[in-house]
């Protein structure tokens, strides 16, 4: 199952809140953590990892806090992810310094390898200021269920 971690939840999280904010005003982790309840210490991890990464930048002081190093428009998903994952991968074979006993007979390592760069190019291609200009989803539609169809689940 491919899922991203909490971590990379967090900082999707916390960098589209700062490029959804008009003023581009700097939020510091604190704020950051209890507007989305999350532990202030994981939350301050996350944001350390972002600002090494160069996609934030963090002013200290009194009215300091965090802000995005560029544009929402130039920083990728993928971006994001490697910042707190490292590189994308599938399967543990991806890694130069693991090989496993089937490396050498395995027929899926290569197909797995070119999903896997299509996924990290679609990961490239999705911008953070698309995630910002994606409306919340709507409610899942209610079907009402008509009169003789509820008559006929009643007779079960």
């Amino acid at each position: 199952m491919l899922r991203l971690s909490k971590k990379t939840d967090y900082a999707l999280m916390a960098i589209t809140h700062l490029a959804s904010d008009p003023g581009h005003r700097a939020a510091s982790a604190r704020e950051l953590a209890e507007r989305y309840d999350i532990p202030i210490e994981l939350m301050a991890k996350v944001l350390t990892r972002l600002v090494r990464s160069g996609l934030l930048v963090s002013h200290p002081g009194t009215h300091g806090g965090y802000e995005l190093a560029q544009s929402p428009g130039a920083i990728s998903v993928a971006a994001v992810l490697e910042a707190i994952d490292g590189p994308l991968t599938m399967t543990a074979c991806a890694h130069a310094d693991h090989e496993c006993d089937q490396f050498s007979k395995c027929i899926v390592r290569d197909p797995l390898r070119r999903l896997r760069d299509r996924i990290a190019a679609v990961l490239a291609e999705c911008s953070i200021l698309e995630i910002v200009a994606d409306p919340e989803p709507s409610a899942p539609p209610v079907r009402v269920m008509s009169l003789p169809a509820m008559r006929r689940v009643s007779a079960l």
